[in-house]
């Protein structure tokens, strides 16, 4: 019977420390998609003063807007990294070099929405 019991213990002790493993790798993701998303909103703020400014000003701000959004890039990696949910975070970021960032806008808030909520999960 004291046999059943520590394998018991054994298997719960296991058990537990397998779900604050998991919990622990999901926090990590979660507050560096935070940090990335913080990146995002501002890409996106300077994106938006680009569309409504006109030459060398323009040019300017939509530079800035992608330097922004790509400073973004290594927490969007490291929240893919601890939590695979974030891969579609990461994904759209990289896009910002072959997609105009006013495209890729909708999906950014979304998935920074998500990121910035109560329950951040996909």
């Amino acid at each position: 019977m004291a046999r059943l019991r520590s394998r018991a213990a054994l298997c719960v002790a296991v058990l537990l420390s397998g779900v604050l493993i998991a919990g622990c790798g999901t926090g990590a993701g979660v507050s560096e998609a935070r940090k990335a998303c913080g990146f995002v909103g501002e890409a996106l703020k300077i994106s938006k003063q680009a569309q409504a400014a006109t030459g060398a000003e323009q040019t300017r701000l939509a530079n800035n807007a992608m330097a922004t959004l790509i400073r973004a890039t290594p927490f969007a990696a490291r929240a893919t990294s601890a939590d695979g949910q974030w891969n579609a975070l990461q994904t759209t970021i990289g896009e910002a070099q072959r997609v105009p960032i006013t495209d890729l806008a909708p999906s950014l808030r979304r998935i920074c929405q998500v990121a910035n909520s109560a329950s951040p999960y996909l």
